[in-house]
């Protein structure tokens, strides 16, 4: 007779505590967690479009809670346990439920991704130009499974040609008047760690550029002189965009096979964007998301007007057939997460988590 095992709280703790490493968009962490019973947790997931123009339909918070979910697996997969998810989503999207249940497998192998749940990171700054190995290119392509593809840019012709799509995508953001709220709420200022944003020591500017920024994001009127009469978008973008985008091994580019039409679509390409992700790490690499340029082309192809400002429109059009013609793809190819990696010195500061007692649903 089948003998019915149970996990201990203890367990399931250690396994939300581990999760919570799970990267979302600008620190975000778009979910609280519930221990339902010995053997099941539920996360209740939101996303952020209301107030976030880079949530683009809420699927980046969607991608972010495969990426949790994914992480609670390979995490469960350490202490002998499977585990499967669901989803239930009674009104829309803008708050999924994702039940987790766990059962005990003796035979089970710890996942080899387990080691490097915490040690994943962004890198924003400059990472070496080292060639990667035939190795990590296969390790990186096999990551993304059967239906995801990677596509890989290496040469430097490609990163310079990407670092140009990475400036003008950066232009937009920075005079985009919808997207300054987030960018002056996002940055911890004068912090090495951040809890629920990024940290100032992280974003990848100099100290100098950081004290005028902090400065400038006092304000929108502030933001907007800077940016029409003293050239105020070049100094980050040159830091931010144009030397990280040249400065790595190469930059990938996910697709799925098949066009994402449903919530557990954007939630598998969470998943593989962290096999990805922590793939990378296992091979000693760093990777840092370029989502802006994809974000920007959603809404282009899409016909939907973003901002008040006349003119963004029209550039995020040119941006969106820039990229693709620099990728040799056509205009109904979907494109799900856009990154660069390469090797670089462990960063020295970094997005930590909010304690997991601030992250279980009260």
């Amino acid at each position: 007779m089948h003998k019915e095992t149970f996990v201990s709280s203890d367990t399931l703790t250690h396994i939300l505590e581990l999760a919570r490493w799970a990267p979302s968009g600008d620190n975000t962490q778009p979910w609280r967690f519930e221990i339902v019973n010995d053997k099941q947790i539920r996360v209740y997931g939101n996303d952020t479009r209301e107030h976030i123009l880079y949530d683009y339909d809420g699927h980046p918070s969607h991608i972010a809670h495969g990426a949790l979910l994914e992480t609670m697996r390979i995490a469960a997969s350490g202490f002998a346990l499977a585990s499967q998810w669901t989803i239930s989503s009674p009104n829309d999207d803008r708050n999924p439920i994702y039940d987790v249940r766990f059962e005990s497998n003796p035979t089970m192998v710890r996942d080899p991704l387990f080691n490097s749940i915490e040690v994943r990171t962004v890198q924003r700054r400059p990472m070496r130009t080292s060639p990667l190995t035939n190795h990590q290119r296969k390790a990186l392509t096999d990551a993304a499974g059967t239906n995801f593809s990677v596509e890989l840019f290496e040469s430097l012709d490609d990163r310079i040609r990407i670092a140009k799509l990475l400036w003008h995508s950066a232009k937009i953001r920075l005079i985009c008047p919808e997207a300054y709220p987030v960018h002056k709420d996002i940055i911890e200022w004068r912090a090495r760690y951040s809890k629920d944003r990024i940290p100032e020591q992280a974003v990848g500017v100099d100290p100098a550029t950081a004290r005028l920024m902090e400065w400038v994001m006092e304000s929108w009127e502030r933001v907007n002189f800077f940016n029409r009469y003293l050239m105020g978008t070049v100094a980050p973008r040159i830091q931010l965009d144009l030397l990280p985008a040249i400065c790595c091994a190469a930059h990938l580019l996910v697709k799925p096979k098949h066009k994402p039409a449903e919530l557990i679509d954007w939630v598998n390409l969470g998943v593989t964007v962290q096999r990805i992700w922590l793939t990378a790490t296992r091979e000693g690499l760093h990777l840092q998301p370029q989502m802006t340029p994809i974000i920007f082309r959603w809404y282009a192809r899409a016909g939907r007007h973003f901002s008040k400002e006349p003119g963004l429109f029209d550039l995020a059009l040119k941006l969106a057939s820039n990229f693709e013609r620099l990728v040799q793809s056509p205009q109904n190819e979907d494109f799900g997460f856009f990154a660069r990696v390469g090797i670089s010195q462990q960063p020295k500061s970094r997005s930590i988590r909010q304690d997991l007692a601030s992250l279980m649903k009260a």
